[in-house]
């Protein structure tokens, strides 16, 4: 068990902050599981949404280009406010960062 003197290192803010200041945050909590994921105009993103890219993009591993305006169907959300998980055909495992994609 942790008394208040004791410090815990805090990764979103990246400082060491009092064990009394986590718990307070933690009961805090709310809505900070959910990160909103926003595309590269500001649009707020949805699991299932369709996406045109912005800019040509060299896949790594896969030997091909996307190019800008590819339309890229239900994507998912991932855990992480930049990235995003889709299907393309011929490529698996496809993730892109949301600065690359615009909102249908």
């Amino acid at each position: 068990m942790l008394s208040d003197d004791d410090y815990i290192y805090d990764e979103a803010s990246g400082e060491w902050i009092s064990a009394a200041e986590a718990r307070a945050k933690a009961g805090a909590g709310g809505d900070d599981d959910a990160a909103v994921v926003r595309d590269a105009v500001g649009n707020v993103l949805a699991d299932g949404d369709q996406v045109t890219l912005i800019k040509d993009l060299t896949v790594k591993g896969a030997g091909q280009t996307l190019k800008r305006g590819t339309l890229i169907k239900s994507i998912r959300l991932t855990g992480d406010a930049q990235e995003i998980d889709c299907r393309y055909d011929g490529i698996k495992g496809l993730v892109l960062r949301a600065e690359f994609v615009k909102k249908r």
